[in-house]
Protein backbone atom coordinates (compact mmCIF):
# COMPACT_ATOMS: atom_id res chain seq x y z
CA UNK A 1 0.00 0.00 0.00
CA UNK A 2 1.36 3.39 -1.04
CA UNK A 3 2.20 5.70 1.85
CA UNK A 4 0.75 9.24 1.71
CA UNK A 5 3.26 11.92 0.78
CA UNK A 6 4.18 14.82 3.04
CA UNK A 7 2.16 17.17 0.84
CA UNK A 8 -1.01 15.12 1.29
CA UNK A 9 -0.45 14.93 5.05
CA UNK A 10 -0.01 18.71 5.27
CA UNK A 11 -3.14 19.20 3.17
CA UNK A 12 -5.17 16.93 5.47
CA UNK A 13 -3.91 18.86 8.50
CA UNK A 14 -4.77 22.15 6.79
CA UNK A 15 -8.33 20.97 6.11
CA UNK A 16 -8.71 20.01 9.76
CA UNK A 17 -7.46 23.45 10.82
CA UNK A 18 -10.03 25.16 8.59
CA UNK A 19 -12.83 22.91 9.83
CA UNK A 20 -11.86 23.46 13.46
CA UNK A 21 -11.92 27.27 13.22
CA UNK A 22 -15.53 27.58 14.54
CA UNK A 23 -14.47 25.78 17.72
CA UNK A 24 -11.02 27.32 18.23
CA UNK A 25 -11.39 30.90 17.00
CA UNK A 26 -13.70 33.88 16.73
CA UNK A 27 -16.24 34.67 14.01
CA UNK A 28 -13.49 36.66 12.32
CA UNK A 29 -11.34 33.53 12.06
CA UNK A 30 -14.29 31.59 10.63
CA UNK A 31 -14.72 34.29 7.98
CA UNK A 32 -11.02 34.13 7.13
CA UNK A 33 -11.18 30.31 6.87
CA UNK A 34 -14.23 30.56 4.60
CA UNK A 35 -12.48 33.08 2.34
CA UNK A 36 -9.38 30.88 2.15
CA UNK A 37 -11.48 27.89 1.09
CA UNK A 38 -13.25 30.07 -1.50
CA UNK A 39 -9.99 31.37 -2.99
CA UNK A 40 -8.54 27.85 -2.98
CA UNK A 41 -11.45 26.69 -5.16
CA UNK A 42 -10.94 29.61 -7.54
CA UNK A 43 -7.18 29.00 -7.75
CA UNK A 44 -7.60 25.26 -8.30
CA UNK A 45 -10.18 25.97 -11.00
CA UNK A 46 -7.85 28.37 -12.81
CA UNK A 47 -5.14 25.71 -12.61
CA UNK A 48 -7.01 23.55 -15.15
CA UNK A 49 -6.72 26.11 -17.94
CA UNK A 50 -3.77 28.21 -16.79
CA UNK A 51 -1.59 25.62 -15.04
CA UNK A 52 -2.12 22.37 -16.92
CA UNK A 53 -2.96 23.85 -20.34
CA UNK A 54 -0.87 27.01 -20.25
CA UNK A 55 -3.60 29.36 -21.46
CA UNK A 56 -3.54 32.70 -19.57
CA UNK A 57 -7.22 33.00 -18.73
CA UNK A 58 -8.62 36.05 -16.93
CA UNK A 59 -12.24 34.90 -16.95
CA UNK A 60 -12.45 33.88 -13.28
CA UNK A 61 -14.39 36.94 -12.11
CA UNK A 62 -16.90 36.49 -14.95
CA UNK A 63 -17.62 32.89 -13.97
CA UNK A 64 -17.78 33.78 -10.29
CA UNK A 65 -20.17 36.67 -10.91
CA UNK A 66 -22.42 34.72 -13.25
CA UNK A 67 -22.61 31.93 -10.69
CA UNK A 68 -23.49 34.42 -7.96
CA UNK A 69 -26.33 35.95 -9.98
CA UNK A 70 -27.62 32.61 -11.31
CA UNK A 71 -27.77 31.23 -7.78
CA UNK A 72 -29.29 34.40 -6.32
CA UNK A 73 -32.01 34.76 -8.97
CA UNK A 74 -33.12 31.13 -8.79
CA UNK A 75 -33.01 31.15 -5.00
CA UNK A 76 -35.21 34.26 -4.90
CA UNK A 77 -37.60 32.53 -7.30
CA UNK A 78 -38.14 29.83 -4.70
CA UNK A 79 -35.64 27.15 -5.70
CA UNK A 80 -34.12 25.37 -2.68
CA UNK A 81 -30.66 26.51 -1.67
CA UNK A 82 -28.66 23.49 -2.84
CA UNK A 83 -30.59 23.22 -6.11
CA UNK A 84 -29.90 26.90 -6.77
CA UNK A 85 -26.19 26.24 -6.28
CA UNK A 86 -26.42 23.22 -8.61
CA UNK A 87 -28.24 25.25 -11.25
CA UNK A 88 -25.55 27.96 -11.09
CA UNK A 89 -22.85 25.30 -11.49
CA UNK A 90 -24.47 23.77 -14.58
CA UNK A 91 -25.30 27.15 -16.09
CA UNK A 92 -21.75 28.49 -15.79
CA UNK A 93 -20.23 25.23 -17.04
CA UNK A 94 -22.42 25.19 -20.17
CA UNK A 95 -21.77 28.89 -20.75
CA UNK A 96 -18.01 28.40 -20.51
CA UNK A 97 -18.10 25.36 -22.78
CA UNK A 98 -20.00 27.24 -25.49
CA UNK A 99 -17.86 30.34 -25.13
CA UNK A 100 -14.66 28.28 -25.09
CA UNK A 101 -15.45 26.93 -28.54
CA UNK A 102 -15.14 30.51 -29.78
CA UNK A 103 -12.39 32.29 -27.85
CA UNK A 104 -10.08 29.26 -27.54
CA UNK A 105 -9.36 29.67 -31.23
CA UNK A 106 -7.17 32.54 -30.01
CA UNK A 107 -3.77 32.00 -28.40
CA UNK A 108 -1.33 33.85 -26.18
CA UNK A 109 -2.05 37.47 -25.37
CA UNK A 110 -5.00 37.51 -27.80
CA UNK A 111 -6.77 34.89 -25.69
CA UNK A 112 -5.78 36.72 -22.50
CA UNK A 113 -7.32 39.98 -23.75
CA UNK A 114 -10.51 38.25 -24.89
CA UNK A 115 -10.93 36.46 -21.55
CA UNK A 116 -10.25 39.70 -19.68
CA UNK A 117 -12.84 41.55 -21.76
CA UNK A 118 -15.40 38.86 -20.86
CA UNK A 119 -15.43 40.10 -17.26
CA UNK A 120 -16.39 43.63 -18.26
CA UNK A 121 -18.94 42.47 -20.84
CA UNK A 122 -20.62 40.20 -18.31
CA UNK A 123 -20.69 43.00 -15.74
CA UNK A 124 -22.30 45.42 -18.20
CA UNK A 125 -24.92 42.87 -19.24
CA UNK A 126 -25.85 42.12 -15.62
CA UNK A 127 -25.94 45.83 -14.76
CA UNK A 128 -28.25 46.50 -17.73
CA UNK A 129 -30.75 43.72 -16.95
CA UNK A 130 -32.46 45.69 -14.20
CA UNK A 131 -35.68 43.64 -14.26
CA UNK A 132 -33.83 40.44 -13.29
CA UNK A 133 -30.73 41.60 -11.45
CA UNK A 134 -31.58 44.98 -9.96
CA UNK A 135 -28.98 46.62 -12.19
CA UNK A 136 -26.38 48.79 -10.53
CA UNK A 137 -28.37 48.84 -7.30
CA UNK A 138 -27.66 45.15 -6.79
CA UNK A 139 -30.05 42.59 -5.38
CA UNK A 140 -30.82 41.07 -2.03
CA UNK A 141 -30.64 37.30 -1.61
CA UNK A 142 -32.92 35.30 0.62
CA UNK A 143 -31.13 34.93 3.95
CA UNK A 144 -30.20 31.54 5.33
CA UNK A 145 -32.22 30.78 8.51
CA UNK A 146 -30.41 30.45 11.83
CA UNK A 147 -28.14 32.48 14.07
CA UNK A 148 -24.77 33.96 13.03
CA UNK A 149 -22.79 30.98 14.37
CA UNK A 150 -24.93 28.44 12.50
CA UNK A 151 -24.79 30.42 9.26
CA UNK A 152 -21.01 30.83 9.52
CA UNK A 153 -20.48 27.09 10.03
CA UNK A 154 -22.83 26.08 7.21
CA UNK A 155 -21.07 28.23 4.64
CA UNK A 156 -17.60 27.38 5.92
CA UNK A 157 -18.23 23.66 5.54
CA UNK A 158 -19.92 24.22 2.18
CA UNK A 159 -16.81 26.01 0.89
CA UNK A 160 -14.48 23.38 2.34
CA UNK A 161 -16.56 20.59 0.77
CA UNK A 162 -16.29 22.19 -2.68
CA UNK A 163 -12.57 22.67 -2.06
CA UNK A 164 -12.16 18.94 -1.39
CA UNK A 165 -14.12 18.08 -4.53
CA UNK A 166 -12.01 20.32 -6.78
CA UNK A 167 -8.76 19.01 -5.24
CA UNK A 168 -9.95 15.44 -5.87
CA UNK A 169 -10.74 16.36 -9.47
CA UNK A 170 -7.29 17.92 -9.83
CA UNK A 171 -5.70 14.68 -8.61
CA UNK A 172 -7.73 12.75 -11.17
CA UNK A 173 -6.81 15.14 -14.00
CA UNK A 174 -3.14 15.00 -13.00
CA UNK A 175 -3.06 11.22 -13.43
CA UNK A 176 -5.48 10.88 -16.35
CA UNK A 177 -5.17 10.93 -20.11
CA UNK A 178 -6.82 14.35 -20.05
CA UNK A 179 -4.03 15.75 -17.89
CA UNK A 180 -1.41 14.25 -20.20
CA UNK A 181 -3.11 15.84 -23.20
CA UNK A 182 -3.34 19.23 -21.49
CA UNK A 183 0.38 19.14 -20.65
CA UNK A 184 1.17 18.28 -24.26
CA UNK A 185 -0.85 21.31 -25.37
CA UNK A 186 1.10 23.45 -22.91
CA UNK A 187 4.44 22.23 -24.25
CA UNK A 188 3.61 22.42 -27.96
CA UNK A 189 0.02 22.64 -29.14
CA UNK A 190 0.81 22.08 -32.82
CA UNK A 191 2.86 18.96 -32.05
CA UNK A 192 0.09 17.66 -29.77
CA UNK A 193 -2.41 18.07 -32.58
CA UNK A 194 -0.12 16.24 -35.01
CA UNK A 195 0.20 13.17 -32.74
CA UNK A 196 -3.57 12.74 -32.54
CA UNK A 197 -4.64 14.76 -29.49
CA UNK A 198 -7.94 16.56 -30.05
CA UNK A 199 -6.58 19.88 -28.85
CA UNK A 200 -9.78 21.86 -29.40
CA UNK A 201 -11.85 19.43 -27.34
CA UNK A 202 -9.26 19.20 -24.58
CA UNK A 203 -9.01 23.00 -24.32
CA UNK A 204 -12.78 23.40 -24.16
CA UNK A 205 -12.98 20.77 -21.41
CA UNK A 206 -10.25 22.52 -19.43
CA UNK A 207 -11.92 25.90 -19.88
CA UNK A 208 -15.29 24.53 -18.79
CA UNK A 209 -13.68 22.86 -15.77
CA UNK A 210 -12.04 26.16 -14.84
CA UNK A 211 -15.53 27.69 -14.72
CA UNK A 212 -17.53 24.93 -13.04
CA UNK A 213 -16.56 25.42 -9.43
CA UNK A 214 -16.21 29.18 -9.83
CA UNK A 215 -19.94 29.18 -10.52
CA UNK A 216 -20.57 26.98 -7.50
CA UNK A 217 -18.69 29.12 -5.00
CA UNK A 218 -20.14 32.25 -6.60
CA UNK A 219 -23.63 30.99 -5.81
CA UNK A 220 -22.58 29.98 -2.29
CA UNK A 221 -21.00 33.40 -1.78
CA UNK A 222 -24.24 35.14 -2.81
CA UNK A 223 -26.22 33.08 -0.28
CA UNK A 224 -23.58 33.75 2.36
CA UNK A 225 -23.41 37.56 2.13
CA UNK A 226 -27.11 38.09 1.31
CA UNK A 227 -26.48 40.94 -1.15
CA UNK A 228 -24.62 41.17 -4.47
CA UNK A 229 -23.97 43.91 -7.01
CA UNK A 230 -22.15 43.98 -10.36
CA UNK A 231 -19.04 45.79 -9.12
CA UNK A 232 -18.43 43.35 -6.29
CA UNK A 233 -19.37 40.17 -8.17
CA UNK A 234 -17.33 40.98 -11.30
CA UNK A 235 -14.36 42.57 -9.54
CA UNK A 236 -11.40 43.01 -11.88
CA UNK A 237 -8.93 42.60 -9.02
CA UNK A 238 -10.32 39.12 -8.35
CA UNK A 239 -9.50 37.96 -11.85
CA UNK A 240 -5.90 39.13 -11.30
CA UNK A 241 -5.42 37.75 -7.79
CA UNK A 242 -6.46 34.18 -8.63
CA UNK A 243 -3.69 33.52 -11.22
CA UNK A 244 -1.17 35.09 -8.82
CA UNK A 245 -2.29 32.71 -6.05
CA UNK A 246 -1.92 29.71 -8.33
CA UNK A 247 1.53 30.72 -9.56
CA UNK A 248 2.62 31.58 -6.03
CA UNK A 249 1.98 28.00 -4.94
CA UNK A 250 2.94 26.31 -8.20
CA UNK A 251 0.89 26.32 -11.40
CA UNK A 252 0.31 22.91 -12.94
CA UNK A 253 0.71 21.09 -9.61
CA UNK A 254 -1.99 19.41 -7.55
CA UNK A 255 -1.58 21.25 -4.25
CA UNK A 256 0.25 24.37 -5.40
CA UNK A 257 -2.99 26.41 -5.64
CA UNK A 258 -3.87 25.35 -2.08
CA UNK A 259 -0.56 26.67 -0.77
CA UNK A 260 -0.72 29.81 -2.90
CA UNK A 261 -4.29 30.70 -1.93
CA UNK A 262 -3.60 30.17 1.77
CA UNK A 263 -0.33 32.15 1.71
CA UNK A 264 -1.71 35.05 -0.30
CA UNK A 265 -4.97 35.26 1.68
CA UNK A 266 -3.22 35.29 5.05
CA UNK A 267 -0.68 37.83 3.82
CA UNK A 268 -3.47 40.01 2.49
CA UNK A 269 -5.35 39.83 5.80
CA UNK A 270 -2.26 41.00 7.67
CA UNK A 271 -1.73 43.94 5.33
CA UNK A 272 -5.43 44.85 5.28
CA UNK A 273 -5.38 45.05 9.07
CA UNK A 274 -2.11 46.98 9.43
CA UNK A 275 -1.24 48.66 6.12
CA UNK A 276 -4.53 49.35 4.36
CA UNK A 277 -3.13 51.95 1.98
CA UNK A 278 -0.46 49.53 0.74
CA UNK A 279 -2.79 46.61 0.05
CA UNK A 280 -2.69 46.99 -3.73
CA UNK A 281 1.09 47.22 -3.62
CA UNK A 282 1.17 43.68 -2.22
CA UNK A 283 -0.17 42.23 -5.45
CA UNK A 284 2.47 44.02 -7.51
CA UNK A 285 5.24 42.95 -5.15
CA UNK A 286 4.14 39.31 -5.24
CA UNK A 287 4.02 39.37 -9.04
CA UNK A 288 7.57 40.75 -9.22
CA UNK A 289 8.85 38.09 -6.80
CA UNK A 290 7.11 35.35 -8.79
CA UNK A 291 8.62 36.46 -12.08
CA UNK A 292 12.21 36.89 -10.89
CA UNK A 293 12.64 34.57 -7.92
CA UNK A 294 9.85 31.93 -7.86
CA UNK A 295 8.97 31.04 -11.45
CA UNK A 296 7.94 27.53 -10.35
CA UNK A 297 6.09 28.59 -7.19
CA UNK A 298 6.62 27.76 -3.53
CA UNK A 299 5.85 24.07 -4.01
CA UNK A 300 8.75 23.56 -6.42
CA UNK A 301 11.38 25.23 -4.25
CA UNK A 302 14.08 22.89 -2.94
CA UNK A 303 13.85 23.40 0.82
CA UNK A 304 16.49 20.81 1.77
CA UNK A 305 19.49 23.21 1.76
CA UNK A 306 17.50 25.68 3.87
CA UNK A 307 16.49 22.91 6.28
CA UNK A 308 20.11 21.80 6.64
CA UNK A 309 21.17 25.37 7.35
CA UNK A 310 18.45 25.86 9.96
CA UNK A 311 19.23 22.57 11.69
CA UNK A 312 22.99 23.18 11.60
CA UNK A 313 23.69 20.33 9.23
CA UNK A 314 26.13 20.56 6.38
CA UNK A 315 25.68 18.85 3.05
CA UNK A 316 29.40 18.14 2.89
CA UNK A 317 31.11 15.87 5.30
CA UNK A 318 34.26 16.81 7.22
CA UNK A 319 37.35 14.95 5.93
CA UNK A 320 38.54 12.19 8.23
CA UNK A 321 41.78 12.88 10.07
Amino acid sequence: MRRPSAQHVFFAVWVLILCASPFTGSNYMVRVATNIALFTVLAQSWNFIGGFTGYPSFSTAAFFGLGAYAGAITQNMGLPLVLAWLFATVFVTVFAGLLGGIILRLRGHYFAIASFALVEVARLVIASATDFTGGGNGMNVRLFPGGPDVVAQVFLYSMVSIMLVVVAMTIWVDKSRLGFGLRCIKQNEDAADMVGINTNLYKIIAYAMSATFCGTVGAIYASWVGYIDPLDSFEILLTLKVPVMTMLGGAGTVLGPVLGAASFSLLEEVFWANFLEYNFAILGFVIVVLIFYLPGGLLRVDYKPLWRRLTGRSSSREPAE
